[in-house]
């Protein structure tokens, strides 16, 4: 296996990925795989500021949204790659990537929340996810330590979930096994001549030659030079708080699947990870880069956990995050060529990165490859907020 941090390819790559999270460290490890000479670009340590926090819920069904339909086909799609997925990148690295096929029980807290998810159970059905209606009885049979006072939810056994900091790691290893290398620095501007990009210059001055670039820097895309003004959409960083509680030593997890509620309009959930880690989030707040972790945040997620599983009170707090989620204008991926030949955009997942990084990673290995988008990526193409796209209408 090549080393993690490699001197930069003498002779230039195919493509320089600069971002060190799931989007970028799939995207370079696909690529690899298919024969490209790939180089990874992020600083020593970083596995992603919205990576390394993220529950790691695979949930298009779930999380569907009316207004989103399209983007959770592709969430859907996405979901489905995974079990290939995972065996690749644990062949490839050795690692076990923390992927579990529990399926998701929404719950809904009250008689308003359950009729949001009487509301949210038509669009599930009408994008073909399967989710079935069940009632509170049947929700506290499946998870014992509900609340008695949950209205009901709904069963998604479909909706499965992933460890991201697991993933990460696997990639990484995977990545390097099929010869990418890894530049330990922070990218700072693109090097263009020409007419297209011909590499990437560090924050230490160095230079790393490639015929295609790909922005995966998640919110920190925008602040790469060397790119004309205007020509990348905006992302915006969204605030999210969550918690990492830890099961005591000899006792059950107070959940054995994803456990996603709505109390009082609010959503919530909790992730079980398989050494008794439970992960409970998360805020959502548009507060800029600001990544203060606050007593209001933890309370909210606190009070409306025990609301659902009033066990979550007797649980360790082992660590508070805060990370910063890339959302785009249209809060849809920006996928694909834009600007000078050879540059690409893979950033700008918002909420629904992890979900969306096998479709993603797939995606952008073919246009790297030298295809097109394909069709089931051609919506989010990155192109539609430049200059000649104009966004969507």
């Amino acid at each position: 296996m090549r080393a993690a941090d490699t001197p930069a390819h003498r002779g230039g790559y195919d493509a320089a990925v600069v971002g060190g999270g799931l989007i970028g460290l799939a995207t370079a490890w696909r690529a690899a795989r298919r024969g490209l000479r790939v180089a990874v670009l992020a600083p020593a340590g970083d596995s992603g500021a919205a990576s390394g926090v993220a529950a790691g819920m695979l949930t298009p069904a779930t999380e569907a949204m009316f207004g989103e339909e399209e983007l959770m086909r592709f969430g859907a799609d996405s979901r489905d790659r995974y079990p290939g997925f995972v065996r690749d990148v644990q062949a490839d690295s050795g690692e076990d990537a923390g992927y579990r096929e529990r399926g998701t029980l929404q719950i809904a807290f009250d008689t308003d929340d359950l009729s949001r998810l009487t509301e949210l159970g038509e669009l599930q059905s009408r994008l073909g996810l399967k989710a079935e209606r069940i009632t509170s009885r049947e929700c506290r049979r499946l998870e014992p330590m509900l609340a008695p006072g949950v209205r009901g939810g709904v069963h998604v056994p479909d909706d499965h979930s992933v460890d991201p900091r697991r993933l990460a790691r696997a990639l990484r290893l995977a990545a390097a096994a099929r010869g990418a290398d890894f530049t330990a620095d922070r990218a700072a501007e693109v090097l263009c001549e020409g007419g297209r990009v011909r590499g990437v210059r560090t924050a230490g001055g160095a230079e790393v030659r490639a015929d295609q670039v790909v922005l995966a820097a998640g919110v920190w895309t925008p602040s790469i030079g060397g790119l004309p003004d205007g020509l990348l959409p905006p992302v915006r960083p969204v605030k999210g708080q969550l918690l990492r509680l830890r099961t005591p030593a000899g006792e059950e997890p107070i959940v054995s699947r994803t456990v996603r509620g709505l109390v009082k309009g609010t959503p919530v959930y909790l992730v079980p990870r398989a050494d008794g880690e439970i992960v409970l989030g998360a805020t959502q707040e548009e507060m800029g880069p600001d990544t203060r972790l606050t007593a209001g945040g933890v309370h909210q997620i606190l009070r409306d956990a025990h609301e659902l599983v009033p066990g979550v009170g007797e649980l360790e707090i082992a660590e508070a995050c805060v990370g910063l989620r890339p959302g785009s204008p249209d809060n849809e991926p920006l996928l694909g060529p834009l600007g000078p030949a050879g540059l690409h955009l893979a950033t700008g997942h918002f909420r629904h990165g992890v979900l969306l990084t096998p479709g993603t990673a797939d995606a952008m290995a073919e246009v790297l490859a030298g295809g097109a988008l394909p069709d089931f990526a051609r919506r989010f193409a990155a192109a539609r907020f430049g200059p000649a796209g104009g966004g969507r209408h």
